[in-house]
């Protein structure tokens, strides 16, 4: 049976066809056999899954099946609380620290009886784009293995790209999932800005962090989003997927903002993103181009990044990376003027963009200007890091500023193979027509069939 994604699978488990005790001893072995070269994980609780596997084997036997979720293999990313072992956040400063209890996304996943596989590498508190800078080493591609897998969730992505479990949660501040799931070939959601609590979740910048599914499919980040969204935004979101997005014509107008979001692209990604934008005319919608104003100022980041960390950067700052410690003392100085500027103009571009989607219903952007780069380049050239991180989110950072939901699906592949990344938004809230139509692109394409070799 040639199944590899939540929705193909949660169907033959229902119907006791398929084993969660099999499925999770399959992503065990292939974490066993993998994990060595990509560090995706960094624990992996194989006892804990296995009871939890056996658990939703003997429930489902007897007719008490939770939902699509139920007896399906995922992981976590290292910054989310998990009672009873440790949440490193990839750091030395946090690698005994063991939460007294679980997040509500990990309570919620529990309900559904998810499997839990493990804990997933990423960059260092969340804190880059690259989950380069990790106490326990970087994450690396599962495409080409000499390049970043993105970041900062970065084990995320590629353990789904891989096969190492069939789905995962990973957090997004400035495109921490939609980044990585671009790089490896996979979806990545970042819903409504408040739709998954954050609460148990490490934070990097109160105001912009996000929490969301990383999947093989549009419909399993569904399956997953419903798994973990707060009521009643649950109730808002589609459980048949033949009714609810199955149409031959989309009938939706799309914003491109060829300013900013399409400046030098990578050629092999501006084809890709030339015909994604001419799939979206044949189904129907009409393409309207849109100048959007995006302030790349930081300030609200770094000064909620300090805020969090400055005790223990002061006291303690040989337990960070130093490139961590470098990006965090950058919020040291900020006066509280200067934050409540900050957090002025925030308010304000979050109202300023619900005007956008008077004139239009999606915005179309390729996920990241250019694949991924050389881990080999990068750590021979260190100094360039950051500005690649930079190039790399440069696409994906405003919609955390605007707090509507975002989509990353893959559309396509550079002459070297690697993975390229569509990117699609729309109004807060508004996770229900963004899903829809980040369907239609899919099932018009195979871009998201296609796995890496490893």
């Amino acid at each position: 049976m040639n199944m590899d994604t939540i929705l193909e699978l949660s169907e033959a488990v229902r119907q006791c066809q398929v084993s969660p005790v099999e499925l999770t001893r399959n992503c065990l072995a292939r974490i066993e056999k993998l994990n060595p070269v990509l560090n995706a994980y960094i624990q992996v609780t194989m006892e804990a899954a296995l009871e939890q596997a056996q658990r939703a084997e003997e429930e489902i036997a007897h007719g008490k099946w939770r939902g699509p979720l139920h007896g399906i293999p995922i992981g976590l990313k290292d910054l989310i609380d998990t009672a009873g072992i440790p949440t490193t956040a990839a750091s030395e400063l946090y690698k005994h620290r063991i939460a007294i209890q679980d997040a509500p996304v990990v309570r919620k996943l529990n309900a559904a009886g998810a499997v839990l596989l493990g804990k997933q590498n990423l960059h260092e508190f969340a804190y880059g784009g690259s989950s380069m800078i990790s106490c326990f080493g970087e994450v690396r591609n599962p495409w080409d293995v000499g390049r970043i897998s993105g970041g900062s969730s970065g084990g995320s992505a590629s353990a789904v790209a891989a096969g190492l479990g069939y789905g995962a949660i990973g957090t997004d501040t400035a495109g921490s999932i939609r980044e990585p799931a671009s790089l490896c070939g996979v979806v990545g959601l970042k819903p409504t800005y408040g739709l998954v609590s954050t609460q148990g979740v490490i934070p990097l910048s109160e105001s912009l962090d996000h929490v969301g599914p990383i999947t093989r499919s549009v419909a399993d980040a569904v399956v997953m989003l419903q798994a973990i969204a707060e009521e009643p935004w649950r109730d808002e979101l589609p459980t048949d997927f033949e009714q609810a997005w199955r149409r031959d014509k989309l009938n939706l107008r799309v914003g491109v903002p060829r300013m900013y979001f399409y400046d030098e692209l990578d050629e092999d990604v501006g084809r890709a993103v030339d015909e994604s934008l001419r799939m979206f005319r044949q189904a129907g919608c009409e393409e309207r181009e849109i100048r959007l104003e995006v302030s790349t100022d930081r300030t609200l980041q770094a000064a909620e990044a300090y805020a969090f960390h400055w005790e223990a950067v002061t006291k303690t700052p040989e337990l960070y990376q130093a490139e961590t410690v470098r990006r965090i003392l950058t919020g040291a100085n900020i006066t509280p003027e200067q934050l409540e500027k900050a957090r002025g103009e925030l308010k304000k571009a979050r109202l300023e963009i619900a005007k956008v989607f008077e004139e239009v219903d999606l915005i179309v952007t390729l996920t990241t200007p250019i694949p991924a780069p050389s881990i080999e380049e990068l750590k021979k050239h260190p100094e360039q890091l950051r500005p690649h991180e930079l190039v790399l989110l440069r696409n994906t950072r405003p919609f955390n500023v605007w707090a509507i939901p975002a989509i990353s699906v893959p559309c396509g592949f550079t002459r070297s193979g690697l993975p390229i990344g569509l990117q699609i938004a729309a109004a807060r809230g508004r996770d229900d027509l963004l899903l829809r139509a980040a369907y239609a692109y899919e099932q018009a394409t195979e871009w998201h069939r296609r796995r890496p070799g490893v």
